[in-house]
């Protein structure tokens, strides 16, 4: 089966060239001319997809070879682009910058090995604040690098003056790559940042907004967004067929209800991950930890995915209704999966605030980031996974858990102690995990909460 879908990767030389403003204010452009966007990150991370999704008004989906397996990276696109006239993939880092663990080869998981499974043609963002007739030595350097990737435009941004912009213009005349825009230097437009990167756009709400509809609008005043469509459209058709979340599971009977956490302060999750949950028979259902008191009515299991608790602790704490219902939860059995910011609104305290108390830990704030992927086998059997089960994964945090594993700790890879926790129905890690790629969990996940509810309607009738 052969699917046509317009699409640029927008990539850049190295981070923070500006490739998420301009991705952002392109699917905003987009969109605002009446064009329905399908927005994609490359890479496994959380907040760009967030800014993405404001843009686009749909879900903004990562592209990860690392978590997913190289071979679903197209099929996911197709199943993310169902529909979109046009689709946006952000790079990560420099054009050529891959995964650096010890498994995979240099390259792999880079918007470049991306922008090649997908036949798309390359944008280059190239932050020119800090020179002029370099840029054409640049570009050309880029261009031939890797003969397998098409750079079919280039963007220059952060551009200082009309005179600048036409010494820059002029040294690439001859490089046979065509400029598609220039966007000035605009501070208003700048996203906040924090010690993660930058502030999730769940978080900024109105200002986040307003920021979106800001880069769209110097977008389409700076770019050929006609010029971008034709080289969108220029891409050929891809011959695979649309993830199917439906495929990937097996459906368990008797639909229980799965609360996932959301809101501000849990802004870090999978769109593919609530999909598998869903094809394998839940009802689906969010709770926000910040505004709701009580678990949704008939909860029979929880998910608490990535996010910044560390930044609402004081209200996550506040809120002892919510609290209370999640520890109860985990004490009859309810199943609960749990990552890096999960676990951390399940420990006993954060940065010494009371949370949930599930899990017999303090969790607080550190000066080092941990970050990378990680290549983790199972130690214990859990609600997600079977031990000895074999999962790529990413940790990206800069808060540390005391102690970091329980007595049947969840994870271990090479180089590091047992990671994390299982304890009854509760599984908590840092590790974060795109259940694209071990779709199992869901159908795992979703059964245990059957037998959950199950065991507890048994235990209330034997009570009567």
């Amino acid at each position: 089966m052969t699917s046509a879908v317009p699409r640029v990767v927008v990539a850049a030389p190295a981070s923070n060239s500006g490739k998420t403003s301009v991705a952002t204010g392109l699917a905003a452009a987009l969109t605002a001319r009446g064009l329905s966007v399908s927005p994609h990150k490359v890479g496994p991370d959380y907040i760009d997809p967030g800014y993405h999704a404001l843009a686009a008004g749909r879900p903004g989906r990562n592209l990860d070879p690392v978590l997913v397996g190289e071979e679903r990276v197209v099929p996911l696109f197709l199943h993310g682009a169902r529909g979109a006239d046009v689709a946006v993939v952000e790079g990560v880092m420099g054009l050529f910058d891959g995964a650096t663990h010890p498994s995979v080869e240099p390259g792999f998981a880079s918007t470049a090995h991306v922008a090649r499974l997908l036949r798309a043609p390359v944008v280059l963002v190239v932050d020119a604040s800090a020179q002029a007739q370099s840029v054409a030595a640049l570009v050309h350097g880029f261009a031939t690098f890797d003969p397998r990737v098409r750079l079919g435009g280039v963007v220059l941004n952060r551009v200082g003056s009309d005179r600048h912009e036409e010494i820059l213009r002029d040294a690439l005349g001859a490089s046979g790559v065509p400029v598609l825009g220039a966007v000035r230097r605009l501070e208003s437009l700048t996203t906040p940042s924090r010690h993660l990167g930058l502030v999730p756009a769940a978080e900024r709400s109105a200002e986040a907004l307003t920021t979106v509809r800001g880069l769209g609008e110097t977008i389409a005043a700076a770019l050929d967004l006609d010029a971008v469509l034709r080289l969108a459209r220029s891409a050929p058709a891809l011959d695979a067929v649309p993830w199917d979340p439906a495929a990937e599971v097996a459906p368990v009977p008797g639909r229980p209800r799965i609360a996932v956490a959301g809101g501000a302060a849990f802004t870090f999750g999978y769109a593919e991950n609530a999909e598998l949950l869903a094809a394998a028979g839940a009802e689906v259902v969010t709770v926000d930890p910040l505004r709701d008191e009580r678990l949704p009515e008939d909860t029979a299991g929880l998910v608490v995915g990535g996010g910044f608790p560390e930044v609402h602790a004081a209200d996550l704490s506040a809120n002892t209704g919510l609290r209370a219902d999640v520890a109860a939860l985990a004490a009859r059995g309810g199943p609960v999966a749990a990552e890096c910011a999960g676990l951390l609104y399940l420990a006993r305290s954060l940065d010494g605030l009371p949370m949930c108390g599930v899990l017999d830990t303090e969790a607080a704030m550190s000066p080092a980031l941990t970050l990378g992927y990680r290549a983790a086998a199972a130690l214990t059997d859990s609600v997600l996974a079977p031990a000895g089960t074999r999962v790529r994964g990413h940790e990206f945090h800069r808060t540390v858990a005391t102690p970091p594993a329980g007595s049947a700790p969840a994870w271990q890879w090479a180089g590091a102690a047992p990671e994390g926790f299982v304890t009854g129905r509760v599984h908590a890690s840092y590790l974060h995990l795109n259940w694209a790629g071990s779709p199992a969990m869901a159908t795992r996940f979703v059964a245990a909460c059957t037998t959950a509810r199950t065991d507890r309607s048994e235990q209330q009738h034997a009570h009567r």
